[in-house]
Order: structure tokens, then sequence, then C-alpha cells
């Protein structure tokens, strides 16, 4: 009886360890390998998402030909995302993921040696990134969605996409880094070999993966049904449809506020690109802390009251942010701004990962970075020219207020869906006295 007792009492006390501690999703062992192939292939991605710009300014001196740059790149995903998510719930996620590495991989050595050959163009640059662009839109609903299966414990599920977050803003800041060095010494051919050998890492940490259930596939529908019932899925799905709707309307009006932080690094702190890198870090911070304090929550957290926080830390941040003419006080509002705006898009994916079935997480994913990466251009493109007519400082001002009206408005709307819900609640509760009555 004694040892029993000693039993459950350590099986108690490791259960609480494991719930209070960071790195709790890292108690899966598939996670655990995902996680380490994927941070150094990350580094790898950023380091190439660095040099291309790069690249194609030398070749061109072109501001049109940067952003058009990042246009064959991010419009791809937007237009195939939808398609990609249905891959993703029809066929095999981890086999679709799998390919989707090996593809980037020989994208990013096409890239290698295409500029190691000294005999290129900014179009041929730019047709080889519209190729990378169409992988990602089959790469992101496998990527995000096959962490669910990933998870032992799905209790887990948060902190183990809060980690995940982690990861790729600690890419942000080394990848870069990394890539500054190897372009001043060794030049963008190496960049890109550096990336497509990165690729090595994750691809050898899926293969060594093993799974307890087999990773179904799907294919007794078209895929045009498929398509179709995704999108009749979140628009009858209030819980998902509420959080597409306030990441797509973040997305365009809020989040591309960063497109003009070069204004404010070379016009409003008189610096150069340190200062905006100096920026872009403090940002980073932000970001980094989010994720922490995204990762160190408890199993029952109300992540909804959470998400609407973080908009309003978001919305304030930006406002104070707006007309600061002090670089230190400016660094401060960074960090408010960075740690808003990831804890918003990691509770997002978060409360959408975890609300829908099985059978439709690859299409609500696919939804999500349409919202999310899909509306940031276009948002940039509005912000740039509004920003045109009433200034850099203003428009970030508006944008600062637009996230409190975002918060406004959603905090009335989620108040009163749980008010119906008590309401409903209440009223089954009668039912029930009555039928026993």
């Amino acid at each position: 009886m004694v040892i029993i007792l000693r039993k459950k009492i350590k099986n108690k006390k490791l259960e609480k360890k494991r719930k209070v501690s960071i790195f709790r999703a890292f108690s899966s062992r598939n996670y655990r390998l995902y996680f380490s192939g994927q941070s150094i292939s990350l580094i790898g991605t950023w380091m190439q998402k660095t040099a291309v710009p790069w690249v194609i300014y030398i070749q061109t001196h072109s501001l049109f030909m940067l952003g058009l740059s990042a246009f064959a790149t991010q419009f791809p995903s937007f237009l195939f995302s939808l398609f990609g998510g249905v891959v993703s719930d029809r066929y095999n996620k981890y086999r679709v993921l799998l390919a989707t590495q090996i593809l980037s991989l020989i994208q990013a050595l096409l890239l290698a040696i295409l500029v190691l050959s000294k005999h290129y163009t900014a179009w041929e640059i730019m047709g080889v990134s519209v190729i990378l662009g169409i992988i990602n839109a089959f790469d992101v609903p496998a990527r995000q969605s096959l962490v669910y299966d990933m998870v032992d414990n799905k209790e887990d599920l948060p902190n183990a996409i809060a980690l995940n977050s982690s990861m790729v803003n600690l890419a942000k800041i080394a990848g870069p880094a990394f890539a500054g060095i190897v372009l001043e010494k060794l030049g963008a051919g190496l960049c890109f070999m550096l990336n497509a050998v990165s690729f090595l890492a994750v691809i050898i940490s899926l293969l060594f993966m093993r799974f307890d259930k087999p990773i179904t596939s799907n294919k007794s529908k078209k895929p045009i049904k498929e398509l179709k019932e995704g999108f009749t899925y979140i628009t009858t799905t209030p819980e998902i449809g509420f959080i597409l709707l306030f990441i797509t309307v973040m997305s365009l009006l809020v989040l591309p506020y960063d497109a003009l932080l070069s204004v404010y690094a070379k016009d409003i702190f008189n610096g150069n690109a340190s200062t905006l890198g100096y920026l872009n870090s403090f940002i980073g911070v932000g970001a980094i802390g989010g994720t922490i304090f995204l990762a160190s929550l408890k199993d029952k957290s109300n992540l909804k009251t959470i998400l609407l926080i973080a908009t309003f830390i978001f919305g304030v941040g930006l406002i104070l942010f707006s007309h600061i003419t002090d670089f230190k006080w400016a660094c401060v509002f960074a960090i408010m701004m960075g740690f808003g705006m990831m804890a918003l898009s990691t509770i997002s994916n978060t409360i959408l990962q975890t609300t829908s079935i099985t059978e439709m997480r690859g299409r609500v994913i696919s939804y999500f970075a349409m919202a999310f990466f899909g509306m940031r251009p276009l948002g940039s493109l509005l912000i740039g020219w509004i920003a045109k007519y009433i200034g850099a400082p203003n428009t970030v001002l508006m944008e600062g207020i637009a996230a409190l009206l975002v918060f406004g408005s959603f905090s009335f709307f989620m108040r009163k869906a749980i008010l119906k819900k008590k309401q409903q609640s209440n009223l089954e509760s009668e039912e029930t006295i009555l039928e026993k009555i």
C-alpha cells in the first residue's frame, strides 16, 4: 500500500512538472525530431530569403524588381494554398511534407547552380522563386497539420505550436545574420547551397519518425467536392470562422506595419540599414518573449481572452510607436509590437488546430495560410498607398487604432457568443429538469 501511494505521489509530481515545463512538447519523440531538423532548415531558409533580394537588387538596382521578387514567392502560395489543404487532407500528410521538403532542397540547389554559374538574369531567379511559392502552398498545410500527429499528448499541442513560433523567430534573427557574413565573404551562391544542405536535416528527422497510428489518406471524394466541403465547414463552424475573419482583417489592415519601418529608420531616426536592423531585432525580441509566454501557459488557459489581450497590446504598441522620435523609446514600443503580433498569430493557429476535426485540419490551415500570408502583400500595397498621402507616422497610428477597433468588435461578438451559449445551456438544463418531473 505504501509503495502504491509513493508511486501515485511521484506520478502526480511528474505530471505537475510536465504541465509547468516550457518544453513539455519535447516529451514526444517525433516532435523532438521535427524541432531539431526544422531549426536547422529554417536558418537556411532565412539565409535564402535574405540573399534573393540582394542578388536581384545588385543586378537591377530597381525597387520595383525587389517588390516583384517578393510577390513572385508569395502570390503562388496564396493562389494554390487551398489546393494544398485539400492535398493534405486527401493524401498522407507525412508523405506530402517529405515530398515538399525534397522539392525545396532541389529548388535551393537550382538557385545555387544558377548563381554560381554567373550566367543568370533576375527573371530566372524570380522564375525559380515562383516554384518555391508553389511548393510552399502544399508544404504549409501539411507541415502545420502534421504537428498535431507528432504530439503524443494533445494537451501539449498549444505548447508545440508556441515552440514552433520561437523556432521561426530565432531563425529570423540567425539566418539573415549568417547570410550577411556569407554574402560579404563568399557570395550569394553559397547562401543558396547552404540552404539546400540545411534541408537534409529536416528530411532525415522525418525519416526517423515513427507513428503509432497510420496517417491514412482519403481519396473517396473528388478534390473539387473536398474544396467545397472545406469552405462549408469553416462557414458553418462559428469558432473557426471567427478566428479566420479576425486574422484576415489583422493581416490586411494591421500586420503590414513593417512595410514602413525603412521610412522610420532613414527619415525619422536619421539612421541607416543598421538602424532598420535594430528595429527588427527588438521586434524579434518581443516576438520571442511572446512565444516563451505562450509556451509556459497552462493547458486550460482561455486562449480567446489571451488573443484579445495580445491584440490590445499590439494596437497600443503601434499607437505609441507611430509618432515617437526618440529611438530608445521606439525600441521599447517595438518590443510591445513584436510580442502582440507573435502572440495573436500563434494563438490563432493553436485555436484552429485544436478546434478543427482531423478530416478538415489541412483545409482549415490552408485558409489560415491564405488569410495570414495572402492578405499581407495586399495590405502592404494599401498601407503604402495611404502613407503616400498622410505620411508613415499617421498611417501607423491608423493601424494601431484599427487594431483597437478589431479588439473592441471581437470582444463584443465574443461576449455575445458566450451569453448565447449560456442561454442554450440553461435552456437544456430546464428541459432536463422538466423531463425528470
